[in-house]
């Protein structure tokens, strides 16, 4: 017979209160002190007394109301009472119904309520419950009208939509390929950068297809105790079946699927166990039901190689970040419902914001709009953009940080070395602004510029005048101050790091010629480091690229002081400017230098 938790807690609630008044509502006994006693014992104004072990009931004469006291060690106490002539009797003490309640059900009863009490805050509902699905799935199902979201909802991602618009025919008209023995692909991974609408396209997908939708991150399969990981895969797809036809979307695949045999034996067990599961649900489930298995990731690199073979994720998809025109229709999306000023150029802004991905663009205008109602504004207007942009960038303005008038002079000759070696080297980014307005972190100025076009790849001579850029602020402290500072710590470290990537991976060096000695030590998409692993070339091979990195900073060095030094009135006219003004546009500027106009689009920042 089967037992239901709940029940058998109100039995055990109603018991315990049934027994607490009990013991509440008994007749109320004086408690008297011994010496009382001996006094109204040789008052004879005591009947019918009780001795026990531990202590003495009694009716007083007067008003003839019990009384009790505790018995003290007194040899003479029975020869007092036959004197007295008073009746006594003996009695065996047994306190059975006041230990069963306070010894038993007392404690019982506190713990049930705190048992209670931290399950329902851990989302369950009572505690059996709460016990019996600790190996359910946890997935949040969307039925067929939950979802509203479609493809006309998602900008910026055409060839991802394309992809997935075969999976919403098969699961609309399924017919259409089984008849010819088509079979749909049972997964589909989609990989991209963090924020480039993965989670969007799968819901996109469940909207448009009007089917149930089971959302589920990879790290809620795993738990502490093992097994469990393994059972909520199993109810999830049993529950996928039943439901059928249906997508189950899996975010952060990464956090169940990595690589097994990675790592100190044992240490896996239940995130292996889980992710065994997953690939015997996806070998076993028949594709004609209709269950789609949509998952992302934005480090497909550490997957088990299990996962990515044809029968399970065997289509993968990518979900890259947007270019000018993409970006452009992602702004349309996301201002729908923004109060837009007559000079606000959704082109303009998606030229100036190159590598934002969707979620950056969403938060730009967001910020914009807060930021014009901060000022009161009925609209929100191109400056407001602007600053949004500046403020995601650069970093929050700190306006209540002061410098002294030498280090301000010293940032502003820095990042006028930026500006005039950007702008006068042929292949580099136009600046659109310079400013020695404190924001961010520890950034004490900036230069900000627009390449003309998205680029997917940089050559040599594009590299070597980027490093350029990056040293014009420390040369130019130099030529002005004959010292350094410590503010080109940050541009020292990625000239150093775009010329060491020369050298080893890139193969843009004479001695070396198209060799390559550093394996990949980045994710894919996401711009981190990576361990190094152990060197595969001799220690003279290693001084040998030291020397060739050297080689490259020192020959961008001495290029950038010669240039430099030849326009020092130009610098010197410009950080003046700078310092009056503490922000310059890119039209100002190339007025200063006297040069012409360049075409502007998308953005990079040099900080000091």
């Amino acid at each position: 017979m089967k037992t239901n938790p709940q029940a058998l807690f109100y039995v055990l609630l109603f018991i315990a209160l049934i027994s607490l008044f009990r013991l509440f509502s008994l007749p109320q006994i004086e408690n008297i002190p011994y010496s009382r006693f001996k006094s109204l014992v040789s008052e004879k104004r005591v009947k019918d007394l009780a001795v026990t072990t531990d202590h003495i009931r009694g009716i007083h004469l007067d008003t003839n109301k019990p009384f009790t006291t505790v018995r003290i060690d007194d040899p003479e106490l029975i020869k007092t009472l036959e004197a007295s002539g008073i009746d006594f009797r003996g009695e065996i003490t047994n306190n059975w119904f006041r230990d069963l309640i306070l010894v038993w059900l007392l404690p019982v009863f506190f713990i049930l309520i705190i048992w209670v009490f931290v399950f329902k805050r851990m989302g369950g509902g009572g505690p059996g419950e709460m016990f019996m699905s600790f190996g359910k799935s946890r997935a949040k199902i969307y039925g067929e009208s939950d979802v509203k979201l479609t493809f006309n909802d998602v900008a910026g991602v055409d060839e991802a939509k394309e992809e997935l618009i075969e999976i919403v025919d098969f699961l609309q008209h399924p017919d259409k390929f089984t008849k010819l023995g088509g079979r749909i692909p049972k997964g589909v991974l989609l990989v991209g950068p963090p924020g480039t609408g993965k989670t969007l396209l799968a819901r996109a997908v469940a909207g448009e297809a009007q089917v149930p939708f089971f959302s589920i991150s990879g790290s809620e399969f795993v738990e502490m105790f093992v097994g469990v990981g393994a059972s909520r895969v199993r109810d999830l797809f049993q529950q996928a079946m039943l439901k059928a036809p249906c997508i189950i979307f899996i975010d952060e695949l990464d956090a169940l699927g990595r690589a097994r045999g990675i790592g100190i034996a044992g240490g896996h067990e239940e995130r292996e166990q889980t992710l065994n599961q997953l690939l015997a649900e996806m070998d076993g489930f028949d594709p004609r039901k209709g269950v789609i298995i949509v998952a992302a990731t934005n480090r497909p690199e550490v997957l088990d190689p299990a996962l990515l073979r044809p029968g399970r994720f065997d289509r993968n998809i990518l979900v890259d970040r947007p270019n000018i025109k993409d970006r452009e229709d992602i702004l349309k999306i996301h201002s729908r419902g923004v109060k837009l000023a007559q000079g606000v150029d959704l082109s303009v802004l998606a030229a100036r914001t190159p590598g934002f991905v969707g979620a950056d663009i969403a938060n730009m205008v967001n910020e914009a709009a807060l930021l014009a109602a901060r000022k009161n504004k009925s609209e929100v207007e191109m400056s407001d953009f602007e600053a949004a942009i500046d403020r995601i960038v650069a970093g929050l303005e700190k306006k209540r940080r002061v410098m002294n008038q030498r280090e301000k002079e010293i940032v502003a000759y820095h990042e006028c070395g930026h500006t005039i070696i950007a702008e006068f080297l042929p292949t580099t980014d136009p600046v659109h602004r310079v400013s020695i307005v404190q924001r961010g972190i520890a950034a004490l100025g900036y230069t900000l510029q627009l390449p003309t076009e998205d680029r997917y790849l940089m050559t040599k001579s594009e590299l070597q005048d980027k490093l350029c850029v990056m040293l014009g602020g420390r040369v130019a402290e130099e030529i002005i101050f004959n010292e350094v500072s410590t503010g080109a710590q940050n541009d020292l470290q990625r000239a150093a790091n775009i010329a060491r990537s020369m050298v080893t991976e890139y193969g843009m060096t004479e001695r070396f010629g198209p060799l390559t000695f550093e394996k990949e030590r980045r994710p894919l998409f996401l711009d981190i480091g990576m361990p190094a692993g152990p060197k595969e070339y001799s220690e003279e091979t290693a001084r040998q690229i030291d020397e060739e990195v050297k080689g490259l900073i020192d020959e961008a060095y001495q290029k950038v002081r010669k240039t430099l030094s030849a326009n020092q009135d130009k610098l010197k006219i410009l950080a003046a400017e700078l310092l009056e003004k503490e922000t310059i546009e890119g039209d100002e500027i190339r007025r200063i230098l006297g040069i012409e106009k360049k075409k502007e689009a998308g953005g990079k920042t040099q900080t000091a």
